[in-house]
């Protein structure tokens, strides 16, 4: 017996493998948040961390944001997900959660720049700072990007 109505599958947009996850707009960002999570990262160590409470965390989300989106968009580019709906589950929980925490991480360097305005060797930490700061907050909105237009996909 033949079913009436459209198949789930059919209604569903099929998730991009291979070279079109960059074609892809919110699988597009997954390159620039890779690489201006890196580069938070790589400000925060040339920089002398005099706040290690507040600097620690920044390196931390960044790292560990940094590794496990390399590691979605390696698995995207192989095609492990397989089409799967729980995938885009997963990507848009994970995407939400780094963005919350990128936030918070960007919020607790722009506080780090402010206090190394007037510490030893100012003009170079805080540039460098100041820099990292921008990287952070740009990389949380890239964030905050995916997730949103994972969610109204």
């Amino acid at each position: 017996m033949a079913s009436v109505g459209p198949s789930a599958t059919s209604t569903q947009p099929a998730l991009p493998s291979g070279p079109a996850v960059f074609k892809t707009i919110p699988y597009a960002f997954m390159l620039p948040e890779i690489v201006c999570g890196t580069w938070v990262w790589i400000f925060v160590a040339a920089t002398s961390v005099s706040l290690p409470l507040l600097q620690g965390w920044v390196m931390y989300v960044s790292l560990t944001s940094f590794l496990a989106s390399l590691l979605l968009l390696l698995s995207y580019l192989l095609g492990l997900h397989r089409n799967s709906e729980n995938w885009k589950v997963l990507d848009s929980l994970y995407h939400g959660a780094t963005a919350i925490l990128y936030l918070s991480a960007a919020v607790l360097q722009a506080n780090a720049t402010i206090r190394s305005e007037f510490g030893p060797n100012s003009p170079l930490y805080y540039q460098l700072n100041c820099v990292a700061s921008f990287f952070a907050f740009l990389t949380a909105f890239l964030y905050i990007l995916h997730a949103f237009s994972i969610y109204y996909q």
